[in-house]
């Protein structure tokens, strides 16, 4: 099942209303589905990041849900926000994050309708669509028991500033990060340098939080984990969300790894199925 927040299937502008699919139904009816399919589970919201169109979204997160194989009390739900570029890509990237912005309250406002009679309701992102889902905890009228953050391209400040009030309705915050992200070390800081050049108060060549993780963790005590992808796994940014290629489901436990783990998979695909593992891990 999935919520789309898309007003067209590419390009960066948000819809008036969630549309949810994957049901039977369509319009209002495939809404009560919704209600009815989540109520008693424990909801997990999954979304893609930037620079990713509704066809793309579809078939990475359809891909992502088998390989996470939660159990039946959970229910995996697909977000599909409008973070393709309108303009260029990077240098869009400021325009884009206030996408991400309004996706997310569309999100919460649909969530605290619609989602009442679900046990609980956590979060999963990749790249840009962290701050889709930070705001989206920000909106919601409940607590989020786990919110797992991956390659987040979003200020490495965020925790413990723009979402620190966010943060006191999360029980977990699990981040995600590698520092082979290429897109995070040299685009990222360039679509902040632009954004403080098109938009006042923009952050000016920020880290971002995918990284390395946090720039502190102050606050966030024991509820916080970094997952710091070993050099030598060469995870870059692509490599979070399913692509062509699959490799066999990694069941949980999957460990934290240490700096010098070797890589846990060999075939085409493995990257993928790995962090499927870090959410199933973190849910179960």
């Amino acid at each position: 099942m999935l919520l789309d927040l898309r007003a067209i299937p590419s390009g960066g502008f948000v819809a008036h209303e969630v549309t949810v699919l994957g049901t039977v139904a369509r319009g209002s009816k495939a809404v009560a589905e919704f209600e009815t399919r989540v109520r008693g589970k424990n909801l997990v919201l999954a979304t893609h990041g930037f620079n990713v169109n509704s066809e793309d979204g579809r078939a990475a997160l359809a891909k992502w849900d088998p390989l996470c194989s939660l159990p039946g009390s959970y229910e995996f739900v697909g977000v599909l926000w409008p973070g393709d570029s309108r303009y260029v890509p990077v240098l869009d990237y400021p325009i884009e994050g206030s996408v991400a912005l309004d996706s997310g309250r569309l999100l919460a406002s649909f969530l605290n309708e619609h989602a009442v009679g679900a046990a609980s309701i956590s979060l999963v992102s990749h790249s840009l669509g962290a701050r889709t889902m930070l705001e989206t905890v920000k909106n919601l009228d409940r607590r989020v028991p786990l919110l797992i953050l991956m390659a987040g391209a979003i200020e490495n400040d965020c925790l413990t500033s723009e979402y620190a009030d966010a943060m006191t309705k999360v029980d977990q915050v699990h981040v995600v990060a590698s520092r082979s992200d290429w897109v995070l070390q040299d685009a990222f800081p360039l679509g902040n340098l632009v954004g403080e050049i098109l938009m006042h108060g923009h952050p000016y060549f920020r880290s971002a939080l995918g990284r390395e993780g946090p720039h502190t963790v102050a606050g966030l005590d024991a509820r916080y984990q970094l997952w710091q992808i070993p050099d030598a796994w060469k995870f870059v940014h692509g490599d979070y969300l399913p692509g062509p290629v699959v490799d066999a489901r990694m069941p949980p436990p999957v460990a934290v790894p240490g700096a010098n783990d070797p890589c846990p998979g060999a075939a085409n695909g493995w990257k993928s199925s790995w962090s499927a593992g870090v959410i199933a891990t973190r849910c179960t």
